[in-house]
């Protein structure tokens, strides 16, 4: 069993990854270590297909920095991966289940999700504005993401904020942080359509029923709907 931070660069949005980073963790009585020389950070071609302008901005990959690099066909998870941890993990999980990884047994964790919980007021939650509010805009934040939105630093990145959700939720194992991941991935308001901002449990019936029928539902939101439909019984 093996638990990993994993992040990726993709050549469009929701594309094909072309850069996939990620390192080995452990969580034992609530510390976190992370050895830097097991980062594994690779760039990968992805055939005839083009990096797109927008995607580019973010991340910085030239064409010319993937064009002798393995397909991204080829990356494979190290074995006994049990425990997948990122920001928006969901994200990088579909990214590398384009390259025919099976993830159907992973255990993933979003950090996303868990600072939400964590900070709910803080104005931003992704990662730059997270490292700054932990380090209350220091400068040794800014030299820390002068490397953002490239895999290998952000793996670093969300090992950061990981120490501190830690600390916060007092969370000893990887399995508790597991556990509170997908507590916190399950909304407690609706986030569309004409009841907006209403609680869950404050749904009409009718409209619960309504939602549940939709086949391509957020399973997070479906837990939610599911558990506030059996409270209305």
């Amino acid at each position: 069993m093996q638990a990993i931070i994993l992040d990726t660069e993709t050549h469009t949005l929701n594309g094909y990854p072309i850069e996939i980073a990620y390192a080995p963790i452990q969580i034992l009585q609530g510390k976190l270590s992370l050895e830097r020389e097991k980062i594994f950070d690779q760039l990968y071609s992805i055939g005839n297909e083009k990096i797109s302008y927008a995607s580019m901005a973010v991340h910085h990959i030239l064409e010319s920095d993937i064009q002798d690099k393995p397909n991204f066909s080829t990356f494979e998870l190290p074995s006994e991966t049990t425990y997948i941890i990122g920001h928006n993990i969901d994200y990088d999980i579909r990214a590398i289940e384009q390259c025919g990884v099976d993830t159907s047994k992973i255990k993933a964790i979003c950090t996303l999700a868990l600072s939400r919980l964590v900070w709910p007021d803080t104005e931003a939650h992704n990662i730059s504005a997270l490292i700054y509010m932990i380090s209350k805009g220091s400068e040794k934040a800014r030299n820390m993401l002068k490397g953002a939105h490239r895999a290998d630093a952000d793996i670093i990145l969300t090992a950061n904020i990981l120490m501190h959700i830690l600390y916060h939720l007092k969370i000893q194992t990887i399995e508790e942080l597991y556990e509170a991941s997908e507590d916190a991935r399950i909304p407690r308001t609706i986030n569309f359509g004409k009841h907006r901002g209403t609680a869950i449990h404050e749904l009409p019936a009718d409209y619960i029923q309504w939602l549940l029928r939709q086949e391509d539902l957020d399973p997070y939101l479906r837990k939610a709907l599911e558990n506030a439909n059996i409270q209305t019984l």
